[in-house]
């Protein structure tokens, strides 16, 4: 049995994100605010 799982190989697709993914994270990192004020983050979102 070990020659078997010795000869598998390991599927390897590239994954590639759409379009729209990028632009959603994109909008997102361009409407989060963080504002540290002693331990504590404050986040915001301006939408």
């Amino acid at each position: 049995m070990a020659k078997l799982y010795s000869k598998r190989k390991l599927a390897q697709k590239k994954m590639l994100p759409k379009k729209e993914t990028i632009r959603l994270i994109l909008q997102y990192s361009c409407a989060l605010n963080i504002v540290k004020m002693g331990n504590i983050n404050f986040d915001f979102i301006a939408n």
